[in-house]
């Protein structure tokens, strides 16, 4: 075989190759990426077929009656973990491995003032799967929606009165001072970035309900 034949067959195998390691390289991004998102594709893929049916969701159970969170326009339903230090990345993070956390220094829902819930990722895309996914469909509420917090096997139902989007340096809604009942749920937008902070804010407007 001469020397130009196997250079163009050298050069035809080294262009295979990279074509291969290209198709591989893509099918691991797109497997990584679908496993990333897979909580957000779900629930909302679960939304869409609901809104197109112009169905409700299914009375949800909640997970957890001691402190829980239920939204149940959005299909949302986790354990809430109590006083966790919002400054205090490692902590948080940790809790919100568990669920939803609740603010410390903020009151328990129900109580008078400010109650402050998050769920957020503050890493990067990869953590959004981990950490995000439960409040994913924050941004699908409107006025008006039901949001029931489970504490001490009673139903306390809040009404959305406000949605917003912040700049992640606004702490303001940490402060306690308030003479009414409120909720805030607060999560990172869009999901797995620190960009924007999705803030909805809720009041109470029944009762304890014993379970």
């Amino acid at each position: 075989m001469s020397s130009k034949k196997l250079k163009q067959r050298e050069h035809k195998l080294f262009a295979n190759g990279l074509i291969a390691a290209s198709v591989v390289v893509l099918g691991v991004g797109l497997v990584i990426l679908v496993a990333t998102f897979y909580p957000v594709l779900k629930h909302e893929t679960q939304y869409a077929v609901r809104q197109m049916q112009n169905t409700s969701p299914a009375e949800i159970t909640p997970v957890n009656t001691e402190f829980g969170i239920v939204i149940p326009k959005i299909g949302a339903n986790s354990r809430v973990i109590a006083n966790v230090d919002p400054y205090d990345s490692q902590l948080y993070q940790r809790a919100l491995a568990q669920g939803v956390a609740h603010a410390a220094g903020t009151v328990l829902p129900g109580e008078i003032g400010n109650s402050f819930l998050f769920s957020h990722s503050s890493v990067d895309f990869f953590e959004a799967r981990r950490f995000n996914s439960i409040f994913y469909l924050l941004n699908k509420l409107a006025v008006g929606d039901e949001i029931d917090i489970y504490l001490k096997e009673e139903k306390l139902v809040f009404r959305v009165t406000e949605i917003g989007m912040y700049k992640p340096q606004a702490v303001e809604f940490l402060r306690p001072g308030s003479r009414q009942r409120i909720l805030r749920l607060m999560t990172c937008w869009p999901p797995g970035t620190t960009f924007k902070r999705l803030i909805v804010t809720a009041q109470l407007e029944a009762p304890a309900v014993t379970q």
